[in-house]
């Protein structure tokens, strides 16, 4: 794909941006901007997991630990101490004040500098070990906000956190993060980090550091999430630890798959077949009626839709709807 089918493309998304925020409904901005928050989260766990091969289920750690900087630097001291019921905010909570975008900063940092600290011992294994792993931390953060009432306010969470978030906003953070996504990937770290996925021990015998690309492909991919974290907190005004569950990195674990595993392009797709759909088949879910006969209501009808829906994709997409490739490699030409 050419520099300016490359331009065109992000001006594309651009106008697209323009126009939802200033003709689209309340409603459907509410399902774009998750749209939005979830392709930045996509887009970073497919990093580590399609592009690096490493099978890592850690996300809701990291999105848990950007969502809870992001809110307390938001909160102020008064808001904290209504808020904070089992025990007084400790007085680090209380010096925490940023504005929206240091405070997203400050929160992906969070995750970043954990997810370093994390890669010693997490890297010692690989496989489903590293999964089993990687499925303790994000047990482990959860567990801790329960427990740490003076810094998160325990099982209750944050409320009132100020939503002052456009679709401009989420928008243009996700289209910044697929372009560093794509970035990475095309640069001699993303060649290594392909041919960690490929195989490893190859990798290693020609000289690749295997344990500092996984571990710069782990950070790279936190700093994203927990950036995805705090928009996520400020869209929803209010968080808690039931949140942060692995529900969410289920989530994010179909809409890589049914994209394709290291492709940013399926990334894009499957966080709106994923996060569109299960929105837009709500109807299913309320009273219907055929040629005038009713059908009465069917409560959770559009997730068994939704499910056959996905079921079909991957009987006839094994690799999902993109595989490996990207929109350039569909472009490109033939030689």
């Amino acid at each position: 794909m050419s520099k300016l089918m490359k331009i065109l493309l992000i001006v594309v998304a651009c106008l697209f941006l323009v126009f939802a925020q200033n003709y689209f409904g309340a409603y459907t901005l509410r399902i774009l901007n998750n749209i939005a928050i979830f392709i930045i989260l996509g887009a970073s766990y497919n990093l580590i997991n399609g592009v690096t091969g490493q099978f890592s289920l850690e996300p809701n750690g990291f999105v848990a630990i950007g969502a809870y900087v992001t809110a307390l630097c938001l909160l102020t001291n008064s808001a904290k101490l209504d808020m904070f019921q089992f025990a007084d905010p400790s007085p680090f909570v209380l010096s925490l004040h940023l504005s929206l975008f240091p405070a997203l900063l400050l929160g992906g940092l969070c995750a970043t500098v954990l997810a370093v600290l994390l890669a010693i011992p997490v890297f010692r294994v690989r496989g489903d070990y590293l999964a089993i792993v990687t499925l303790g931390f994000g047990f482990i953060i959860k567990v801790l906000a329960i427990n740490s009432p003076s810094y998160t306010n325990g099982a209750i969470g944050l409320n009132e956190i100020p939503s002052n978030i456009s679709l401009y906003t989420t928008g243009a953070l996700a289209i910044i993060t697929v372009l560093c996504m794509l970035n990475v990937i095309y640069s001699k770290f993303g060649r290594a980090m392909k041919a960690v996925r490929d195989d490893e021990d190859a990798a290693s015998a020609i000289g690749i550091n295997t344990f500092k690309i996984k571990t710069f492909a782990f950070g790279t991919s936190a700093f994203f999430e927990g950036l995805g974290g705090g928009l996520l907190a400020v869209l929803l005004g209010t968080i808690s630890p039931d949140l942060f569950t692995f529900f969410l990195t289920f989530q994010l674990l179909i809409i890589i798959v049914l994209g394709g595993l290291g492709s940013m392009t399926g990334t894009i797709i499957g966080a709106f077949l994923v996060i569109g759909g299960t929105e837009w088949l709500r109807f299913l879910d309320g009273p219907m009626s055929v040629f005038g006969f009713s059908l009465g209501t069917h409560p959770g009808l559009r997730m068994v839709v939704f499910s056959l829906i996905l079921i079909f994709v991957m009987l006839f997409a094994r690799e999902g709807i993109m595989g490996k490739k990207e929109l350039s490699n569909i472009f490109r030409k033939r030689k």
